[in-house]
């Protein structure tokens, strides 16, 4: 059966196709074309606590913001699809958890990040490598195992870091106190950045959740909490799982929102309101984005035993992020059918090649294979299988966010 909250959510879109879920409000028409340079968005309302004022529902966004937001989510579905692939053809080995379905989520908040602010996630990571500067080959290269990889081929689908994102992390829930002192690390060097520390509805009932809660809201420190809510941990429903499944609650004594975690412009509203908050003082916020995933937990998971195909299908008919912002954006004619078809068809051939080179592509040497671990190695030897024939430690590149 399908959350209380999945279907809450849904209940009213249902009712209508996705495109006139949110009206436009406004066009602003250019004199040259008749095409809107920029328009005007409602979102659904979104649900406070310990806040007498939230983010405004009213959004208005450019073409060439409209444009860009397209194509970082399609570019994300596009990857995903094809690391889905590159795991039934076996060349992809390991986990592989994916985030078709969710993409709005990542995308909404890095459309409102600025450059000194700082991500950190758990394993559904590849479309935030993405988002955070690394091009699809470093991605599929590294889940490939190959040394073109974001991390050379050493880390995989969990383990992937560039400027400012410290990576997805493999262990429930033990990403949201790194993320905590990563932001701690913010306010005392002054620089004005927040942390954007995002976990599952799964992971939110972790105690290192409520223990970090409190020392974040103890300091005041300057730390967004997402709970991405997909409905489901691993297989169990959120109403199976969790006494309270209102996440964006859960910090007591920490504000919260609710938000529409399938509408990207409601998620960078929401998440230019956080970081309003957090750098003027007043310590942490929980954002609670409502989300789903189409596929299993992982992809050795079908994703069918504990949900029906029918209820994933009304999700992707209803509710999905990219064809419902596609048809927005073509209703307020911020681009034309045509625009959106181009981007597209760029977009799969970039994915296909980027595809094609990862598996063309070598993995690393085995002396390579302890380089790097340290950002400073005092010992120049690494720990082996056994203690008796240590491995020689190098340091091939610069350590990133060191």
């Amino acid at each position: 059966m399908i959350p209380n909250c999945i279907r809450n959510i849904g209940a009213q879109t249902s009712k209508r196709n996705f495109g006139s879920w949110n009206e436009v409000i406004s066009y602003f028409f250019s004199k040259k074309n008749n095409y809107a340079t920029e328009a005007s968005f409602e979102t659904k309302p979104f649900r406070l606590h310990k806040l007498d004022s939230g983010p405004s529902n009213h959004i208005t966004i450019t073409k060439d913001e409209a444009i860009e937001l397209y194509k970082q989510l399609h570019t994300i579905r596009r990857m995903e699809t094809a690391a889905g692939n590159l795991y039934k053809e076996k060349i992809v080995r390991g986990f592989c958890h994916l985030y078709s379905g969710q993409e709005a989520c990542a995308v909404g908040i890095k459309s409102a990040l600025r450059p000194q602010d700082c991500v950190i996630t758990a394993y559904r990571a590849h479309g935030w490598t993405y988002l955070m500067g690394i091009d699809p080959f470093g991605v599929l290269a590294e889940l490939t195992g190959r040394k073109g990889g974001n991390a050379k081929g050493k880390g995989g689908s969990m383990h992937m870091y560039s400027k400012n994102f410290y990576g997805g992390n493999g262990i429930v829930g033990a990403q949201v106190p790194l993320g905590v002192g990563i932001a701690f690390a913010n306010k005392y060097m002054n620089n004005g950045g927040v942390c954007v520390t995002l976990y599952g509805d799964g992971a939110a009932n972790q105690g290192q959740v409520f223990e970090v809660y409190n020392m974040a809201k103890l300091w005041d420190v300057p730390c967004i909490f997402v709970c991405e809510n997909n409905g489901y941990g691993m297989g169990t429903s959120v109403d199976r799982a969790s006494a309270s499944t209102d996440y964006y609650t859960r910090g007591d004594y920490i504000p919260g929102i609710w938000v529409d975690g399938m509408d990207v412009l409601a998620v960078k509203e929401a998440t230019k309101f956080a970081i309003d908050y957090c750098t003027s003082g007043k310590g942490p916020l929980v954002l609670e984005t409502v989300t789903y995933r189409y596929s299993g937990h992982s992809m050795s998971d079908p994703g069918t035993s504990y949900r029906t195909r029918e209820e994933i299908q009304e999700v992707r008919q209803t509710r999905d992020p990219i064809t419902g912002f596609k048809e927005r954006v073509l209703n307020a004619n911020l681009a034309t059918p045509e625009e959106i078809k181009a981007i597209e068809n760029d977009i799969k051939k970039a994915v296909d090649n980027a595809v094609k080179a990862a598996k063309a592509d070598s993995e690393i040497p085995l002396n390579e294979l302890t380089a790097d671990i340290y950002a400073n190695c005092v010992e120049k030897e690494i720990r082996n299988t056994t203690p008796f024939k240590p491995l020689p430690h190098a340091r091939l590149g610069e350590a990133v966010n060191a």
